[in-house]
């Protein structure tokens, strides 16, 4: 047998120019936000107090509202009210016509004296 004589054979790679970036730098490519932290800041505090400034609204209105249905049944109630002293005022001028007090004058039996009868001056 022959031994056989090995010979180290290298493949010849070609040799690049790359870069090569450490780990580190790869993922820390940052693109720049746009908006600053603090104007984030700034524009959460707007829309906070655009917020309670429209609820604050609406409240306000919600309220005006409730007292405008407050003053129109106080004002339907006056209005009833006053219809009802037209018609006791009514009532009142029939019951006190000079025919009636006549009438139950003699119902209860009261006559007419024109001697007990005095006259007091008008005011």
């Amino acid at each position: 047998m022959a031994v056989r004589a090995r010979h180290n054979s290298y493949i010849s790679q070609p040799i690049t120019t790359e870069q090569h970036v450490p780990v580190k730098q790869q993922g820390s490519k940052r693109k720049k936000s746009i908006i600053t932290a603090k104007e984030k800041m700034l524009y959460i505090a707007f829309i906070v107090v655009v917020a309670v400034l429209a609820v604050t609204i609406l409240h306000k209105q919600s309220s005006i509202q409730q007292t405008t249905i407050e003053i129109q049944k106080i004002e339907s109630e006056i209005t009833e009210i006053q219809k009802q002293n037209v018609d006791l005022k009514v009532q009142v001028s029939e019951l006190s016509t000079y025919e009636r007090i006549w009438e139950k004058a003699k119902a209860l039996g009261l006559t007419l004296n024109e001697k007990n009868v005095k006259v007091v001056p008008g005011e």
